[in-house]
């Protein structure tokens, strides 16, 4: 019997190179594909391509390549040190490739063992050193590798973007030589943060023709050190700043549990989920024990199966797990599933629980978001309502929710009416986040075309929605506040109520590295907040209404008070897989010294964060401003 046959048509092929320029922000370059190729017209152009897909394919046929190239066996294949290419053919050989050194002055860290190429150097000897015989070292590249660009379906609001500037690489805190890049030479250098005398190699003099000159050489080697962890001043104690080991993949979500406060869960992107008792600090002046072995369950090994969202319920008794591998389940505090289900068949982005936790709401890729029965443990309805994946929900009463899709679209839906209730048009593209102000009566969205809307979602009835589609929901009286001003794509939201102000405000992050706060009401943009270098992808506010916490692809994160936001405090994540994709504020609503105060991050490093806000005198000591 034959095979599956193979089947890969144009229409395919442009989707993923589409998507690929999506994912690395070139719009422009998206757009022409799109049109140039009529792929909007093509059923192609409505399928889900996971992020990095492209890469991913790509990769795999690199490796189909070298099963075909070294299958026969033989000595030359088991030894080959030849790398593989998309561009060029394969041939074997046990000599490491040797590959072309970068432009002209390009500087690169050295660390110790690492191998290197040199030949004459070009920067004469301090006048203390002596020359000595040269030792031999291997040749190989010089330029050590950065990350690749993630190739899973990670989820869109907290995952990185392809960069041009991601290739920076790490560099270990013994910064003991440096690699100058000559027209003909590699030099190697001891550098001057260097904390040992030991020689690798004495380089010899150059004649003065060199093309990087001595003064030169020695502007190159003032290149400060990276940033390494922790905070950004001198005065925090680090005992403030706690990272849990333990999961084997990038975590994407954390959550506090709302009722037993010692009680933090995180997921990863291998699909596991754990959950940690972290134990408070005896009194308000001391730092609390190391927690014990945390509550670890793995859900599934299927590729795909990143966790997306944990969700407790208010009153901290159940835990709602929402992954790729289109799975819902029920968790209790000990991390138990009480309950799963199968009914999505597509990847689950978000699951809430209502205000009451009598029902649980989730959005999911198959283009629908469904409601659960809490108590009788059953599927009370499918909502078929959006054209495309549904990204995101968010309730606003115990019996009505919003729910927005990439077909950018933002509906309201009640639990015992199939059809929406409103619909609100608007948004140019996909939109990615839904949030409710707290007293239920304004609904935000932001979307990938750069805004943020702001819609009244007061004295609703649950009567289906009689609105004609394209002329937007309530209508011209209630047309929505347009929030305008991002670069990029806006990503998180955060309402407020500014210290002795009277206009509710709103915090939003994107994608052009950008914190923007706004006055909800009038539309306008009180302050830029421009700390970070990277995608935005978390934003936290306090629960005392003090302060605002940032995250980013940078590996920062600033805390900014709201009394007239400016930064007050800032942590980072450290120059490998740095970035910090959600952050958890637990605390009080009053700053009382004596209750808990803190942070909970998930980190790209496959770590935990945990921050004790009243060991930061900084951020502590203006509790006060509220």
């Amino acid at each position: 019997m034959g095979g599956p046959i193979m089947h890969i048509t144009s229409d395919e092929i442009n989707r993923l190179i589409y998507s690929y320029f999506k994912d690395s922000g070139f719009e422009h370059s998206a757009y022409a594909l799109a049109k140039e190729s009529h792929l909007e017209n093509s059923p192609c152009f409505a399928k889900h391509v996971p992020r990095g897909e492209l890469v991913e394919l790509l990769s795999k046929s690199l490796l189909y390549t070298e099963v075909e190239c070294h299958f026969r066996g033989g000595e030359l294949a088991a030894n080959c040190k030849t790398a593989f290419s998309l561009l060029e053919a394969h041939l074997c050989s046990t000599e490491p490739a040797i590959q072309p050194p970068p432009p002209v002055g390009t500087v690169v860290d050295y660390y110790p063992g690492a191998p290197v190429i040199f030949s004459t150097p070009t920067v004469p000897l301090e006048a203390d050193e002596k020359p000595k015989s040269k030792p031999v070292v291997p040749e190989s590249s010089v330029k050590r590798k950065a990350s690749l660009p993630p190739s899973s379906d990670n989820p869109a609001e907290k995952r990185p973007r392809t960069d041009p500037s991601d290739a920076s690489v790490v560099t270990p805190v013994d910064r003991t030589y440096m690699v100058v890049y000559t027209p003909k030479d590699v030099v190697l250098m001891k550098h001057p943060e260097s904390k040992t005398n030991t020689a690798l190699c004495d380089p010899q003099p150059q004649p003065s023709s060199a093309i990087v000159s001595p003064s030169e050489s020695k502007k190159l080697m003032s290149k400060p050190p990276p940033r390494q962890q922790g905070p950004a001043d001198s005065q925090t104690n680090r005992e403030a700043i706690r990272l849990l080991g333990g999961h084997l993949a990038e975590v994407f979500v954390c959550a506090w549990n709302p009722s037993k406060r010692n009680l933090l869960a995180s997921g990863s992107k291998d699909a596991v989920m754990k959950i940690w008792n972290i134990p408070e600090p005896p009194n308000p002046f001391s730092f609390g024990p190391p927690p014990a072995e945390p509550v670890t369950t793995q859900f599934t090994t299927a590729e795909a199966s990143d966790i997306t969202c944990l969700s407790w319920n208010r009153q901290g008794t159940l835990l709602a797990i929402s992954a790729y591998d289109c799975l819902l389940r029920i968790c209790d505090t000990s991390g138990n599933v009480i309950y799963k289900s199968s009914d999505h068949k597509g990847p689950i982005f978000t699951a809430r629980f209502s205000p009451t936790g009598r029902w649980l709401v989730t959005a999911s890729l198959d283009h629908t978001s469904c409601v659960w029965d809490v108590h009788n443990k059953r599927l009370h309805r499918i909502f078929k309502a959006h054209e495309d994946c549904c990204l995101d929900v968010d309730w606003v009463s115990d019996n009505m929710f919003a729910s927005c899709s990439a077909d950018k679209v933002v509906h309201l839906l009640d639990v015992d009416h199939p059809n929406p209730v409103k619909s609100f048009r608007g948004h140019k593209d996909e939109i990615n986040q839904l949030k409710v102000n707290p007293w239920g009566t304004r609904l935000a969205s932001c979307s990938d075309d750069m805004t943020t809307r702001i819609w009244d979602v007061t004295n609703v009835s649950a009567t289906p929605d009689d609105s004609i589609p394209g002329l937007g929901g309530f209508g011209s009286d209630s047309d929505p506040v347009v929030l305008n001003g991002h670069k990029h794509s806006v990503s998180t939201i955060e309402w407020f109520l500014p210290p002795q102000g009277t206009n509710e405000f709103i915090a939003t992050g994107a994608f052009d590295a950008t914190v923007r706060i706004w006055d909800s009401v009038t539309g306008s943009c009180e302050r830029v907040l421009s700390d970070h270098k990277r995608p935005i992808y978390a934003l936290s506010l306090s629960p005392n209404g003090a302060w605002l916490a940032s995250g980013g692809g940078d590996g920062w994160l600033h805390i900014y008070t709201l009394r007239d936001f400016s930064k007050i405090w800032s942590w980072y994540a450290g120059p490998e897989k740095p970035g910090v994709f959600e952050i958890d504020w637990q605390g009080s609503h009053n700053g009382d010294e004596h209750e808990v105060d803190r942070i909970a991050m998930a980190l790209e490093c496959w770590k935990v964060g945990i921050i004790d806000i009243r060991r930061i005198p900084a951020v502590w000591d203006t509790r006060s401003w509220v």
